[in-house]
């Protein structure tokens, strides 16, 4: 039997999801600074896997081979493995601020894999306290983070899904630790004009695209949700109603969403998250002009097993 999609309450939760998002920028910023850069600034992305966040293999300074780091958790620690087997591990408890937990995984990091430095400054958050100085991120309630991951899986698994069939270039689904949110994006293989000369807009807008993912609430918007949109814009993108019927264009976001209240409710929120992503993309595709056959090639119809 299947369990309940679990509740996600911003407000109850959010001291917790802020020191998570926290943990997140030191893994997604030694990817950034270690990492082989990809297009669209793929490289610096995380992964959810069973076990929490994780950076893919990164090559150790030293020469000594790879190494990752992961945020378990399972056993609520952060974990950092060389590939000759060496690792070590960090609690994440209650009682452990950001600050603490940053400067033990980077001495980790460097004792198995050679010097590194990191750019401290956290990123598209809403403080500014460099992390390895962070006292002031300490909380880390396990029923939150259990729930969290629960929803976050769940989520992941309606993304995967999405881009499965995809005959076009698509990401995988990402973790990204700037907004701390999930999401995928279907490109139709053609180049634009980035909408400004910011470093991450310079380096990740220069291909068009559809992008679906969720989060688990912000301050900007303070509920859990899946949201969509195409990048660049067309005009007229927001005069549509996706399915589900409780889809809605959000103004402030420039996105559709899908709160994860109306999905966890529905009869079927695997259906209904699927529902919402393929309306999205169906949607975008259309709006943006993209070939027909590569469209359809996303309305979940996979290749065929050889």
């Amino acid at each position: 039997m299947s369990r309940g999609w679990p509740a996600l309450p911003y407000e109850s939760w959010q001291p917790t999801r802020d020191t998570l998002h926290a943990h997140t920028q030191v893994l997604g910023k030694l990817a950034a600074a270690l990492a082989p850069p990809e297009p669209q600034l793929q490289h610096t992305a995380l992964r959810l896997t069973a076990r929490g966040w994780e950076t893919l293999p990164l090559p150790s300074p030293d020469g000594s081979g790879a190494f990752g780091v992961a945020l378990d958790l399972r056993t609520y620690e952060a974990v950092v493995e060389h590939s000759d087997g060496r690792d070590r591990r960090i609690a994440l408890t209650p009682d452990r601020a950001v600050g603490e937990v940053t400067r033990d995984v980077l001495t980790a990091v460097r004792e198995l894999a050679g010097p590194v430095e990191i750019n401290p400054t956290p990123q598209e958050t809403p403080w500014k306290t460099p992390l390895d100085q962070d006292d002031e991120h300490a909380s880390f309630d396990r029923a939150h983070v259990d729930a969290y991951l629960e929803a976050a899986t769940r989520a992941a698994q309606v993304l995967a899904e999405v881009r499965a069939p995809y005959r076009g270039r698509s990401t995988p689904v990402n973790a990204w630790w700037g907004a701390f949110d999930l999401s995928v994006a279907l490109f139709s293989g053609r180049p634009v004009e980035p909408a400004s000369n910011d470093f991450i807009m310079r380096n990740s807008g220069d291909a068009e695209q559809v992008a679906v993912g969720w989060w688990p609430g912000d301050a900007r918007y303070p509920r859990a949700a899946f949201f969509a949109y195409a990048y660049p814009a067309p005009e007229g993108l927001s005069d549509a109603q996706l399915s589900p019927a409780a889809a809605h264009w959000d103004t402030t976001l420039g996105e559709f969403v899908l709160d994860w209240d109306d999905v966890r409710e529905a009869p079927d929120p695997h259906g209904a998250g699927l529902d919402f992503a393929r309306s999205a993309v169906r949607h975008g595709c259309e709006m943006c002009g993209w070939d027909p056959k590569l469209a359809a090639s996303a309305e979940g119809v996979a290749p065929l097993v050889r």
